[in-house]
């Protein structure tokens, strides 16, 4: 009999123990925020943007002259060609034959370059969006400490196919990082 009481007793506190964790998961905040709406807020995103901008601007100006000087060398091998006549033809072939080598190296040189600036616009976006997403993750971090939330979603993510409920902590966050309603948000480029 002392057995069934004490199995009752070992019954009776898991329960309780359930029922008690259950408050507990049913008593734990929810919220999200929209990265995308936070991060493109954020000046440091719209100077970082501005940056990469230009060199991105910059690269593809220097890719644009070397096609330019690609074209023109074209442009000379096909007037000689045309021009090409027997009286003349071993003067002609020797600069064609010029031409083609220096327009391979053109070519050569166009590719190299563009993967040494795909590779160096690479590192650049990383050095320059890596703090700024960092520092609007501690900021989102922060606020859910803050605010004693459980999870916080992040609705930007697509990952996320549905949210229903919850609290939007995304003006919250902006207000963490010093985000005013006014500070206009920041058009990002197609990058």
């Amino acid at each position: 009999m002392d057995s069934m009481k004490n199995l009752f007793k070992g019954v009776v506190v898991v329960g309780l123990l359930f029922l008690s964790t259950g408050l507990v998961s049913a008593q734990q905040k929810i919220g999200h925020v929209n990265s995308n709406e936070i991060i493109q807020a954020m000046p440091e995103f719209k100077t970082a943007n501005a940056e990469f901008e230009n060199l991105s601007k910059s690269k593809e100006g220097e890719l644009q002259q070397m096609g330019a000087e690609y074209q023109k060398k074209v442009t000379s091998a096909q007037e000689l060609q045309r021009n090409r006549s027997e009286a003349n033809r071993d003067s002609i072939d020797a600069k064609l034959q010029t031409l083609g080598v220096e327009l391979q190296d053109i070519d050569r040189r166009i590719q190299e370059f563009q993967q040494v600036a795909q590779q160096e616009l690479e590192q650049k976006r990383e050095e320059l969006f890596a703090p700024i997403f960092q520092k609007a993750n501690t900021a989102v971090q922060a606020v859910a400490k803050e605010k004693g939330y459980a999870y916080v979603f992040d609705i930007a993510a697509a990952a996320i196919p549905y949210f229903a409920g919850g609290d939007d902590l995304t003006n919250d966050v902006k207000t963490k990082l010093g985000i005013t309603s006014s500070t206009p948000a920041a058009t990002p480029s197609n990058q």
